[in-house]
C-alpha cells in the first residue's frame, strides 16, 4: 500500500503554503469533494470548450474559476468501463468490463479497493445519486427486495441511483438497495431475453409511443418511450423522465444538508445528455437544437443547483467539485429526436472537432470535458496536462491522507489536479469496448484492428486495419495518419504500448452489439 504521510490538515496547509489563496480557518477543515459525471457530453458541448450554440454558465463558472483541463480523458469511449476505471483506480480492459444490461450483476467486487471505501477509511461520510451503470446484484436480481451486492458494499453510505442507463429497464430509483415507491402488490419483473404475456412493445403497438425509435429500443414502452429490456409491473415505482434531474437534485440538496457538519464525498451521475432525452418542460425549446441541446441546459441548470446550495450553507468555500463527462458525444443513440439534423442545421460539433465520439478509439471518444473547482484553493488556470479520471482515486488520496495499493492504475497527481504542475502524464491508455489505444506526448496511436468502421449511431470506430498514429498539437482532428512518415515517433508508440498492455492487445475484438 502507498500510504500519503501528510494529515489532511498539514497537507492542505502543505498545499496552501504553495501559493494557493485561503485562510488558517478553512485550511484545518478536510475539503468536501464532488464529482460531477455528465453522460455522453462532448467536448464540444460546453460553451467554456467553444460551444457557441449551447451556453452551459454553472459549467463554465467552475471552469473559468478552476483548472480547466485541455486533456482530460476518461479511461474509455462507453459508459460502464470509464465509470469503472473512475471509482476503482484501474483500467477496465483488465477485467474485461464492458457495458452492462439492466439486470448485470455487480461489475466491482465487493473485495476490491474503491475510491469511496478509501474516503470512508479517511472519515468521510460517502453518497452515490444519479446514474449506475456498474451493475446490481449477483446476477439473479429479485428487485421486490434488498438488492445485494450494490453501492453500499463498494463503499457508499448512502446511494440513490438507477440501476443501469434511462433508456433501460427497470425504470426506477433504487434508494439503499430498494426500489423507491415499490407497492407489494405489484411487483417488478425483468428480463432481457423475452417479454412478459400481455406487456406492450414498441414493435406491437406503435401508436403508444411519444418517442420514436431508430435502432434497437423497441422493446417495453414505459412513459410513451421505447426501452432496451422488458418491464412488468411497478407501477407506481416508474419514474417520470421529465422529472428526473429534479428528483436527483433534491437527493443532492439532501444529502448535502444531512452531511453539512462532517466531511462528505459526493459522486453525482447526470444521466443526461444520454438516450432517450427527455428535459423538464421548462428547459425544452432552451436552445433551438431539440432534446439534446435542451437536456445538455438542464445538466447545466443541476450543476447550478448543486453550487447555490453549497452556498445556501456556506460549504462552497469549503469543497472541491470535479466536472466531467464518461465519455464522448453521440447523436443518434437509438431515438428519432432530431439530434444528427439539428446539430448539422446549427453547425454544432459535439466533440468540438475531434474526431470520433462514443464507441470510438478516436480522440473524441474519451477526450472529454474536465475541470476541478475549489473556491479560493485553486487559482484559474487552463492545463494542458495529460490526465485521466482514473487519477482522481490516487491523486484524492493524497489530499485526504488515504492509503492505495501500488498496483492501482491511477497515479497520484495532486499538484496536477489542483493546476500547480503543469506536466501530467506522458501516456495513457484508451479503450474502446475491449480495443485498445494509446495517449503518448502529443500523439495518438492506434494498433491495427478488423472489423467495420462505424457502427449503428455512425460514429466510427477506430477500426483502421493498419498503425494509426496522430499528433494532436498539429491534427486534433485526426485528418493525417502519419504512421509512416513519423516512423520515430511510432516506434516508441508501439514500445509503450506493448508495455502497458501486456498481451491484451488482439487484433480482432467481436462488437458489442448495439440493443
Amino acid at each position: 500500500m502507498r500510504k500519503i504521510i501528510f494529515t489532511v490538515a498539514g497537507l492542505f496547509m502543505a498545499v496552501l503554503a504553495g501559493g494557493c489563496r485561503g485562510d488558517r480557518k478553512t485550511a484545518a477543515t478536510p475539503p468536501n469533494i464532488i464529482i460531477v459525471l455528465a453522460d455522453d457530453l462532448g467536448f464540444g458541448d460546453v460553451s467554456f470548450y467553444g460551444s457557441k450554440t449551447i451556453s452551459t454558465p454553472n459549467i463554465d463558472s467552475l471552469a473559468r474559476g478552476g483548472v480547466c483541463f485541455n486533456n482530460g480523458y476518461a479511461s474509455s469511449s462507453t459508459s460502464t468501463p470509464s465509470r469503472y476505471a473512475l471509482l476503482t483506480g484501474m483500467y477496465p480492459w483488465r477485467n474485461d468490463v464492458k457495458i452492462l444490461p439492466g439486470d448485470a450483476p455487480l461489475v466491482i467486487s465487493p473485495d476490491q479497493e474503491t475510491l469511496p471505501k478509501m474516503m470512508q477509511k479517511a472519515g468521510y461520510t460517502t453518497g452515490a445519486i444519479g446514474k449506475w451503470h456498474l451493475g446490481m446484484g449477483n446476477g439473479n436480481v429479485d428487485w421486490n427486495d434488498t438488492i445485494r451486492p450494490g453501492a453500499r458494499e463498494i463503499g457508499f453510505d448512502y446511494s440513490c441511483i438507477i440501476a443501469a442507463t434511462n433508456d433501460r429497464v427497470p425504470t426506477v430509483f433504487v434508494e439503499n438497495g430498494g426500489v423507491v415507491g415499490l407497492e407489494p402488490d405489484d411487483p417488478i419483473f425483468v428480463d432481457y431475453e423475452k417479454n412478459f404475456e400481455g406487456e406492450p412493445t414498441a414493435l406491437d403497438h406503435p401508436e403508444m409511443l411519444k418517442m420514436q425509435w431508430a435502432h434497437g429500443h423497441n422493446n417495453s414502452i414505459i412513459n410513451g418511450i421505447p426501452r432496451i429490456g422488458y418491464m412488468k409491473g411497478g407501477k407506481n415505482a416508474r419514474w417520470i423522465d421529465e422529472d428526473m434531474a429534479g428528483y436527483f437534485v433534491d437527493k443532492v440538496k439532501g444529502f448535502i444538508k444531512d452531511n453539512r457538519d462532517k466531511p462528505f464525498f459526493l459522486y453525482y451521475g447526470l444521466h443526461e445528455p444520454h438516450v432517450p432525452r427527455v428535459p423538464n418542460g421548462r428547459f425544452v425549446g432552451a436552445t433551438g437544437m431539440g432534446p439534446r441541446g435542451d437536456a445538455i441546459v438542464e445538466a447545466d441548470w443541476c450543476v447550478g443547483e448543486l453550487i447555490k446550495e453549497l452556498r445556501r450553507l456556506d460549504l462552497l468555500d469549503n469543497t472541491m467539485i470535479v466536472f466531467t463527462s464518461d465519455n464522448g458525444p453521440v447523436l443518434n443513440d437509438g431515438y428519432k429526436d432530431g439530434a444528427q439534423e439539428l446539430a448539422a442545421e446549427c453547425g454544432h460539433l459535439p466533440a468540438g472537432g475531434l474526431r470520433g465520439g462514443k464507441y470510438s478509439l478516436f480522440d473524441g471518444g474519451t477526450h472529454i470535458p474536465l475541470c476541478v473547482y475549489w473556491k479560493g484553493h485553486i487559482k484559474p488556470v487552463v492545463s494542458d496536462a495529460l490526465i485521466s479520471q482514473m487519477d482522481i482515486f490516487a491523486s484524492v488520496a493524497e489530499l485526504v491522507g488515504g492509503e492505495v495499493s501500488d498496483t492501482l492504475d491511477s497515479r497520484p497527481m495532486l499538484p496536477v489536479l489542483l493546476g500547480r504542475d503543469l506536466a501530467g502524464r506522458n501516456e495513457l491508455v484508451i479503450e474502446n469496448q475491449g480495443k485498445l489505444g494509446l495517449r503518448i506526448g502529443d500523439y495518438a496511436f492506434m494498433p491495427p484492428y478488423e472489423g467495420p468502421q462505424t457502427n449503428l449511431t455512425g460514429n466510427e470506430l477506430g477500426n483502421l486495419g493498419e498503425y494509426g498514429l496522430s499528433n494532436l498539437k498539429k491534427d486534433p482532428g485526426q485528418q493525417k495518419n502519419i504512421a509512416e512518415s513519423d516512423t520515430s515517433a511510432l516506434s516508441e508508440a508501439k514500445k509503450v504500448f506493448t508495455r502497458e498492455t501486456d498481451g491484451f492487445y488482439r487484433p480482432f475484438v467481436e462488437e458489442v452489439e448495439l440493443k
